[in-house]
């Protein structure tokens, strides 16, 4: 391996991108208009190129700059700002919002958790039902506090958004992004970042080499900008090796499930249109549905690390969540075009690591920068990536270095003084209350929105699987021992998960398939985005230590797989397929095994890998 080493290529450039979404996107369109700029011209030189402009690359794992993200309803106080005479008609999907509200949904087949609290809350709800507002089996809330509403704001898809922003750079010639190029780690140097490492080609799925092995580029530059996400390999590893601050952890954590939907002919919803639905098909699962032009819609839900069940599965819940009377009216005759997942970092502040060191700085939602009480996180990544930039600017034209100290004056700065800040200060201990419950979770969002976070229920934070249950405590009153060990014997013997037959054993209806918009797991996978996975790269997903895996009840990784690309296998250990993963990152924050060395950490490792799922529109 020391030849193979030494073969590997290096290249010089001034500044390195993780990561393409709408942190890097902010970050890249504000310093691309500077280097534009004929005043700013001689400052923003290349050092690693002299006599060239700055040299800027981007590296996006994806193989394309819109592939595997979301629909979105945003505020959009900073994408405006960046684009001050924007209309939503530029942009492929987007609309301004017209229309939008709150939708409890109260369980119409009886199969749903509910506990007393909960139960009390549906006969509060009813109250209001007598008001006129809602559907079947659903309650439209009166009020949308101000903290919530985003009726001023923008409808977008953002792999939409993201190709409408890389299309504005690319045509700039100033800087170069590179899809299809997963980063596999920083390059660190004494504890100052000076690049980042391509992830190595032309391997087994183990990463040995094979005859066609490459190894991957090291890519050196004075400042390493990092916005890869809450999974990204490259801001992981930074925490690994840096820590995070003190009191700071990342521990909540969702998957949001969603499609994009031709709707039928006859649905009466307007463009604009948006509403929100809590309480069903379990209290802890949010759900959205969003209508954009041309009778288009993006729906799913959130599955959230506080849904303490040992068989969470976020596309049986979707479905469960629009077969709901109240959404399913708007629904019924609508055609999928569209589908996908995503994790979604639910710490906020709280979660956010060093924003800033010698050589590198973190942006968008990996930093922590998601307002988890607004539930907002697009606006804001994208705000922080123009504070960097801005900050960057003013030290290329001192000819300051990139040092942590220079980063923090110039960006981290910047970015305490904005309104970011201020409302992530304010939703700091927002979601607390969901460590005690859903009704305690609930309650507390909204004395901190009321209160502008002065008020708070709050309480330790769980790591993610310390509250998870075995299948008998979640079951118990539902199901007999007998009849769990019988289910789990039958899965194991066929390769599948448990969450269908437990489910249907506990009382939910199975899924009538249609062929158009209810359908299979695994047909989604073929008709709702297509999942590739390139030759010649290592698997990602890693299951460390075996044994643990083996004796491992829950295999929650199993469960929540957005794929189905973790399944049962030889051993009791899980196996992992490539071929199906969307890299979504929901068995990273699933698993229930913790490290003996590390209890922040579980023995499930995500690393760098390529393809994915390939859909511009989710």
């Amino acid at each position: 391996m020391s030849e193979v080493a030494a073969d590997r290529q290096s290249m010089e450039v001034d500044i390195v991108c993780v990561g393409f979404g709408p942190a890097t996107g902010g970050f890249l369109i504000t310093l691309s208009r500077a280097m534009q700029d004929p005043a700013l011209q001689p400052h923003l030189q290349s050092k690693a190129m002299p006599g060239m402009p700055l040299q800027v690359v981007c590296y996006e794992r994806a193989d394309d700059i819109g592939f595997g993200v979301s629909g979105v309803v945003t505020r959009a106080r900073g994408i405006r700002a960046s684009f001050h005479d924007l209309e939503p008609g530029e942009i492929p999907m987007a609309h301004d919002v017209s229309h939008e509200k709150v939708v409890w949904l109260k369980d119409p087949i009886g199969a749903s958790r509910r506990p007393g609290g909960v139960k009390g809350l549906d006969a509060a709800m009813a109250s209001l039902r007598l008001l006129g507002k809602g559907g079947p089996h659903a309650v439209e809330l009166p009020y949308i506090p101000d903290f919530m509403k985003k009726d001023d704001g923008l409808l977008l898809s953002i792999g939409q958004f993201n190709q409408w922003v890389g299309s504005l750079l690319m045509s700039s010639g100033l800087v170069q992004i590179w899809p299809g190029m997963p980063v596999a780690e920083p390059l660190v140097d004494d504890d100052r970042v000076v690049g980042v490492r391509l992830l190595d080609q032309g391997t087994d799925l183990r990463g040995d080499p094979t005859e066609a092995y490459m190894p991957g580029m090291d890519v050196r530059a004075a400042l390493t900008v990092v916005g890869d996400g809450p999974v990204g390999p490259v801001g992981r590893k930074l925490d690994e090796h840096f820590g995070m601050p003190e009191d700071h952890h990342q521990r909540d954590w969702a998957v949001g499930m969603k499609m994009v939907v031709d709707l039928p002919t006859d649905c009466p919803l307007e463009p604009g249109t948006v509403f929100h639905t809590i309480g069903y098909p379990e209290p802890e699962i949010f759900g959205f549905f969003y209508v954009y032009p041309g009778n288009v819609a993006s729906l799913g839900i959130f599955v959230p690390s506080w849904f303490d069940s040992p068989v969470r599965t976020s596309y049986r819940y979707l479905q469960h969540w629009m077969l709901h009377p109240y959404v399913w009216r708007y629904l019924e005759g609508g055609t999928l075009r569209s589908w996908g997942a995503k994790t979604l970092q639910e710490s906020g502040r709280r979660g956010e690591p060093h924003l800033v060191g010698d050589g590198y700085a973190r942006i968008g939602e990996g930093s922590g920068s998601t307002n988890v009480l607004t539930g907002s996180g697009v606006d804001e990544a994208w705000t922080t990536g123009v504070q960097l930039a801005e900050g960057v600017i003013e030290l290329l034209k001192q000819d300051k270095p990139f040092t942590r100290a220079n980063l923090e004056a110039a960006y981290v700065q910047r970015r305490r003084e904005s309104w970011v800040e201020r409302g992530a200060r304010i939703a700091e201990k927002a979601r607390d209350g969901f460590q005690k419950g859903f009704l305690a979770g609930f309650i507390g969002m909204g004395l901190s929105g009321l209160s502008r976070g002065r008020i708070n229920i709050s309480g330790p934070a769980k790591r993610p699987y310390e509250p998870v249950p075995s299948l008998q405590q979640y079951y118990d009153g539902k199901l007999q021992v007998d009849e769990i060990e019988r289910i789990r014997q039958a899965a194991a013997a066929a390769g599948t998960s448990l969450h269908d037959a437990l489910m249907e054993a506990a009382g939910w209806p199975a899924i009538s398939y249609d062929g158009k918009l209810l359908i299979s797991h695994q047909d989604a996978l073929l008709l709702g985005g297509k999942v590739q996975a390139p030759a010649g790269y290592p698997d990602h997903v890693v299951f460390l230590y075996p044994s643990v895996c083996e004796a491992c009840e829950t295999k929650l990784c199993i469960e929540i797989c957005s794929g189905e690309a973790i399944t049962p296998g030889e051993g009791g250990v899980p196996q992992f397929d490539r071929e199906k993963c969307i890299h979504c990152g929901a068995c990273f924050w699933s698993c229930t095994q913790p490290r003996e060395d590390d209890p922040e950490r579980t023995v499930l490792e995500f690393g760098a890998g390529a393809g994915g799922l390939h859909s511009a529109e989710n």
